[in-house]
């Protein structure tokens, strides 16, 4: 299964949502205090990632 460039940064913008959903469910059920509040700006910062990324698709 070969990716080409486009393949690849599809992949990465998945992983990189899920992962930001992970982590703003994280900070919004399981840390209820202070803490919640890095980890949801942490899953909005994937997201800004996996836009860039996937605003480079056809780009690269």
């Amino acid at each position: 299964m070969a990716l080409n460039k486009n393949g690849v940064l599809s992949w990465a913008t998945l992983i990189m949502i899920i992962v930001g959903l992970g982590l703003i469910a994280l900070g919004a059920f399981k840390y209820q205090e202070v803490a919640g509040y890095g980890f949801a700006a942490v899953g909005v910062g994937f997201f800004a990632v996996a836009w860039v990324f996937n605003a480079l698709k056809g780009r690269v």
